[in-house]
């Protein structure tokens, strides 16, 4: 027993060990927690030079009269949505020529057979019963789909782009590198300049460096409903719109920047380029983000990779996985979207463990990618995807809190080391201090700030010393419903061997 208590409160290898992997892990979170600062300030200040130069893009007029102008095939997937007209209403409104913009709902046969008893109709009967009210102009724009059969977004999004449908829709006229097929959730409200920029965009060849003008990714906040939520859920909204502006559009950026920079490395000293390839591509490169709505993919590169991957539960990551395996980058498009967040504390968990079982599946997807193209930066996105994602995950909100503690609390065993005192005091209270700091402080004025460019009024705004206080420091709030989320997913697969993700319910909330 003295042998044990000596061991447990001495400065062994062990506690070595221990000491020092919590200075990694903590060391981790702190450059995370910067990186994270650093690209919520580089899509703010993104996001904000686009706006200020919508008056330079071309008008309606132009476009209509440029032959070389994109036309959009703008694909809606939707399943028991009653506030589906909303959507389509912003879509249509759009300030793009009305004969180059095609919106597509896609429905399932299964519901109009047996509808939601809380609507006053199946999604299909509401989609033709709001054609039915628009101008024969816009009746002419509008498209109502009924896939049969079983199929989650990805199959639905499919079956609109067969070739026949295609066809059919473009009158046979439209050239597959002229036609950009974008994607919406039922709940989506874009900005009406989305197309003009995309097409200023292709136009003006800005995504030519490295392809990235066959693909582009805007920028989404789950703000939509934030009227209609609580203190805690709007929390949790800004924080999961923090992550598609810190990590979603920040990585498309600064992903694009690090290419741009090889090339130009590559033009100068070829020789050089070719040796550190290998290394650039494993250490330096990041997997692409796709969000499943607010993208936009030209017809010849969806194509050519058959179309949207219908291997796992998340069609968008895997997208985006497809995409940068063919060296193709994906564009940030600066301009704004707003979605729904899930308003119960039960429906985001089911929102992220969909999402977490995606994860799961992109597993298998890349590593047949690396093996059918083995190359460093296809390897990268392998152990990236399994380390960051699969297995950091479901174990983040107990491994940072715990090793924090212990790289602080084994400070003091250590005391006679001064540099490894100072370490393990300084890096776990600079990881604490920036939780609360990004997490709760500088993401809410961020995303408050970008509010002022929303498609349509939005108010965050903190007004309560309580909601400040919640706001602040349980901003952790939404990571551990994510975590929920991860390990419900594992439970039934160790339980039962699968695990069937649930859509939102967006019928409850609004019945």
């Amino acid at each position: 027993m003295d042998a044990f208590v000596g061991w447990f409160w001495g400065t062994g290898w062990f506690w070595v060990v221990v000491f020092w992997v919590g200075l990694v892990v903590n060391g981790r979170a702190v450059f995370k927690l910067l990186l994270d600062w650093r690209g919520m300030l580089t899509t703010w200040r993104f996001v904000d030079a686009a706006y200020r130069r919508l008056d330079a893009l071309p008008d309606e007029a132009a476009l209509e009269h440029e032959t070389a102008a994109p036309v959009f095939v703008h694909v809606v997937p939707a399943w028991e949505e009653p506030a589906i007209a909303v959507t389509l209403r912003a879509l249509l409104d759009s300030r793009y020529p009305h004969g180059k913009l095609h919106v597509v709902v896609v429905t399932k046969e299964a519901e109009e057979q047996a509808p939601h008893p809380l609507m006053e109709a199946s999604t299909a009967e509401l989609v033709r019963r709001f054609r039915a009210e628009l101008p024969p102009w816009q009746q002419k724009q509008l498209s109502q789909l009924a896939m049969p059969g079983e199929g989650r977004k990805a199959h639905q999004l499919n079956w609109a782009l067969r070739p026949e449908l295609l066809r059919t829709l473009l009158e046979g006229q439209a050239d597959p590198a002229r036609v950009w097929v974008g994607v919406s959730d039922a709940d989506s409200i874009p900005d009406q300049n989305t197309y003009r920029w995309i097409a200023a965009d292709v136009l003006t060849g800005g995504g030519r460096a490295g392809d990235a003008s066959r693909a582009y990714q805007g920028v989404t906040l789950s703000l939509a409903n934030a009227h209609r939520l609580g203190t805690r859920g709007r929390v949790c909204a800004v924080q999961q719109s923090s992550i598609f502006t810190r990590v979603s559009i920040a990585r498309l950026i600064n992903e694009r920047r690090r290419v741009a920079w090889f090339a130009r490395l590559e033009a100068r000293a070829p020789r050089l380029a070719r040796l550190t390839r290998p290394v650039f591509e494993f250490c330096f490169r990041r997997s692409q983000i796709c969000l499943g709505h607010h993208e936009f993919v030209r017809l010849d590169t969806l194509q050519s990779i058959g179309l949207f991957p219908v291997s796992g539960a998340t069609e968008d990551s895997t997208l985006g996985y497809a995409l940068g395996a063919r060296g193709i980058l994906i564009r940030a498009l600066p301009l704004l979207e707003l979605v729904d967040i899930p308003e119960t504390t039960e429906g985001m968990i089911r929102q992220n463990a969909r999402w977490y079982k995606g994860v799961l599946d992109d597993v298998r997807f890349l590593w047949e990618t690396w093996r059918t193209r083995r190359s460093a930066f296809n390897l990268a996105q392998l152990c990236r995807h399994v380390g960051n994602k699969a297995v950091e995950w479901p174990v983040a909100a107990a491994l940072y809190p715990v090793l924090g503690f212990l790289a602080w609390h084994l400070a003091y065993r250590f005391a006679s080391r001064p540099v490894w005192f100072a370490l393990g005091v300084l890096l776990p209270t600079l990881s604490l201090g920036l939780t609360v700091w990004v997490g709760g402080i500088a993401t809410q004025s961020l995303i408050e700030r970008l509010t002022r460019y929303c498609p349509r009024p939005v108010t965050i705004a903190r007004t309560t010393l309580g909601a400040k206080l919640w706001g602040t420091f349980r901003c952790q709030t939404y990571w551990l419903l994510a975590t929920r989320a991860a390990w419900r997913v594992l439970w039934a697969l160790g339980q039962t061997g699968r695990y069937e993700p649930a859509k939102t319910d967006r019928v409850v909330r609004r019945a």
